[in-house]
């Protein structure tokens, strides 16, 4: 059962987007600079294309909020696209009466959700698809995201990103100091930990954007001072890697997740990827300890008391400044397909999205473990439980 529902709605050239939070707790102060400091990161990174320079993306509260203090409501934000400016005869959500219709798009772009959604819902325009396709859509999952990675700041927990590769070149951070490494990731529009691997990255997006093409990559969140026993072990929908793996995975372009460095472990033997157990010593909040962090902080669909590292893989962006072949689906003929503003990469702006979603993920689970009506209620719950660990 899921304690936090994010519902959002809106388009890629509409007015605005929209994003309603159901489940926050009563008595959690929001800091908005700071929700809207990290929609100026969603649109941050080389690479980016046009649209950044068109959107300021700011939040505004239209309900759940009373003098910037959550009512225990629904929370219901707001987002504007400036470039709507640019769209209302084709995008206004009213009739546009003596208006001649917008020039239905029929040249669907291989990689998007453009044919397979002609095909399942029988439309004869493209755009009735591809506007609510578009990864646009995640600036609302952003801010509702923002608002989540306060509450659990409260709690103590720390969520950051940072990219490990794009277009194949890939970072080398050092994960001995996870707090430096955050700091270096922040340093950068890419960010990348890896200051030699950064200017590789830039080299080779430059290039690339030159010929008209796009790139992915992988972004990792990671989440810092998580108790053990979040999650569950019982229910399949309840583990929680499953449910960060359909969170992770609904971010679009994201083809691939793992929990910590997944792949490389399944190609060694068990004894070298198990995370050994150890006494605690006396600093240590439990009378556990591991060795490493091989599991990515989880285990049997629970977390483990590690670092939690969520790794997503992105594939290279759809939309082509140089179109692929297509087919018009009006005609039957061949055609080159759509050719629309699009960036060279987003890999940097996903790792925000990561964020966002990995922090909706743990407040639902947060909220399953103590169920609470009032941030006060909730911080006394969090604290139970750690002292209960620490006897255990």
């Amino acid at each position: 059962m899921r304690h936090l529902q994010l519902y959002t709605a809106g388009e890629s050239h509409g007015p605005g987007l929209t994003a309603i939070l159901e489940g926050l707790p009563m008595g959690l102060r929001i800091d908005i600079r700071r929700i809207d400091a990290q929609l100026a990161r969603r649109q941050e990174g080389y690479g980016r294309g046009g649209r950044m320079k068109i959107e300021r993306d700011r939040v505004r509260f239209t309900g759940g909020v009373r003098r910037g203090v959550t009512m225990g409501g629904p929370v219901s934000l707001w987002i504007e696209n400036l470039d709507f400016a640019n769209w209302e005869r084709s995008m206004h959500p009213e009739p546009r009466r003596g208006s001649p219709a917008p020039k239905a798009v029929t040249q669907p772009r291989p990689g998007h959700a453009d044919l397979a959604g002609v095909l399942k819902t029988g439309t004869d325009d493209i755009r009735n698809i591809l506007e609510r396709a578009s990864a646009r859509e995640t600036a609302a999952r952003v801010a509702a995201g923002a608002l989540c990675m306060q509450l659990l700041e409260r709690l103590g927990v720390r969520i950051f990103s940072h990219v490990l590769s794009i277009g194949g070149v890939k970072a080398h951070p050092d994960y001995g100091d996870l707090a430096a490494l955050a700091e270096a990731a922040a340093g950068n529009d890419l960010h990348v930990a890896d200051p030699e691997a950064e200017k590789r990255m830039r080299r080779t997006i430059k290039s690339v954007w030159r010929d008209g093409d796009t790139m992915g990559g992988v972004a990792e969140a990671i989440a810092l001072d998580l108790p053990p026993g979040l999650g569950h072990y019982v229910h399949w929908e309840r583990r929680l890697d499953a449910r960060i793996g359909q969170a992770m995975l609904s971010i679009p372009a994201v083809k691939g997740v793992e929990i910590g460095p997944a792949f490389e472990n399944a190609l060694r033997r068990g004894s070298r990827v198990q995370d050994e157990i150890l006494p605690g010593r006396k600093a240590d909040a439990l009378r556990y300890r591991r060795s490493s962090n091989r599991a990515g902080g989880l285990e049997g669909g629970m977390t483990n008391g590690q670092p939690l590292l969520v790794r997503a893989a992105m594939k290279p962006i759809s939309t082509l400044t140089q179109p692929l072949a297509s087919v018009d689906t009006r005609t039957g003929r061949a055609v080159k397909a759509l050719r629309e503003r699009s960036d060279c990469t987003a890999v940097s702006a996903m790792g925000v999205v990561m964020e966002g979603m990995l922090a909706l993920v743990l407040t639902d689970a947060v909220l399953d473990e103590l169920r609470s009506e009032t941030l006060a209620e909730l911080k006394s719950g969090w604290r139970r439980y750690w002292r209960q660990l620490g006897k255990r």
